[in-house]
């Protein structure tokens, strides 16, 4: 999942204690959870990042969102290399041993959220799901937004929707806004280099759209992939019948380069530039010419 703000590697956020459930309590695996943002929705918003994800965009700026597995890493810089905690993160002195992920119960991660409920009645926000990809662990979803909905909380989520069209029509009953992520437009490259199901994202998109849901469309600018004004102009075609007021266009950077180094993993996007003001304006004129709202950034 592309989004606009830098995602932290954070997991101390959730005590080891929330993932104590009985087999009757659903519950989900989370890796963060970033409170007081402004980006992700309107207004002050909590966002909870699920973890894993079926797509593999190269230029992912939440790696550790790509596996379901919870992963143990040490930070170098805070390792005293003393070997009491015989790589535990809980024993570990210096906070050198951490782990990615987390499971939490439904009942322990709204008691995490309503702690900033205050910020959301008085700014307009509210609780944005992220990833990953929501919709992989979209029962779970789908109830915590259920719950924030009774409560009058504002619910937003991040998807490329790429899933059953009854699991998204299900998510979507309870969320007052999709940001929905449109990326390679030829259906071919978009299976072949993202593992993305193009027909059934965009026949989930339409769906979506008949239901009447509240929708943002937004495309990462990643060069090489859809930077480009040909795919630009796929993307408006496909968007032209809907009557869409705005899009969000999501310029490529390189805030997610270190976590690859944490995992242990090669990143495929080392040494590209983010795209210049010249590469985006002529999307940007595009979009704009088609009648949309262009926001850059989300």
């Amino acid at each position: 999942m592309t989004s606009s703000a830098v995602q932290r590697i954070n997991c101390n956020l959730i005590t080891p204690g929330f993932s104590r459930a009985t087999p009757a309590e659903p519950q989900a695996r989370i890796f963060n959870i970033q409170r007081y943002s402004l980006n992700d929705g309107h207004g002050i918003r909590t966002v909870v990042f699920f973890k894993g994800c079926p797509h593999s965009c190269p230029w992912c700026a939440n790696p550790e969102s790509m596996s379901g597995k919870i992963h143990r890493v040490r930070r170098e810089a805070k390792c005293l290399r003393c070997q009491p905690c015989l790589n535990d993160a809980q024993e570990c002195p210096s906070g050198a041993m951490e782990l990615i992920g987390q499971n939490i119960t439904l009942e322990a991660l709204l008691q995490q959220i309503l702690k900033d409920e205050v910020f959301y009645r008085t700014s307009g926000g509210g609780v944005t799901l992220s990833g990953g990809e929501v919709l992989m662990q979209a029962e779970f979803a789908t109830q915590l937004l259920q719950r924030l909905q009774a409560l009058g909380i504002n619910t937003a989520v991040e998807t490329a929707g790429d899933a059953s069209q009854a699991q998204v029509l299900a998510l979507a009953e309870y969320c007052d806004q999709i940001l929905f992520d449109l990326k390679i437009m030829d259906a071919e490259a978009a299976k072949h280099q993202l593992n993305i199901n193009l027909p059934r994202v965009l026949a989930n998109f339409t769906a979506l759209v008949q239901r009447g849901v509240n929708l943002i469309p937004r495309l990462p600018l990643i060069p090489g992939y859809t930077l480009s004004t040909e795919n630009m102009a796929q993307v408006l075609a496909f968007l032209a019948p809907f009557g869409l007021q705005e899009i969000h266009l999501l310029p490529f950077h390189q805030y997610g380069e270190a976590k690859y180094t944490l995992l242990g993993r090669e990143y495929a996007m080392r040494g590209v530039a983010a795209p210049t003001e010249q590469q985006i304006a002529p999307l940007q004129a595009m979009a704009q010419q088609a009648g949309y709202r262009v926001i850059i950034g989300g």
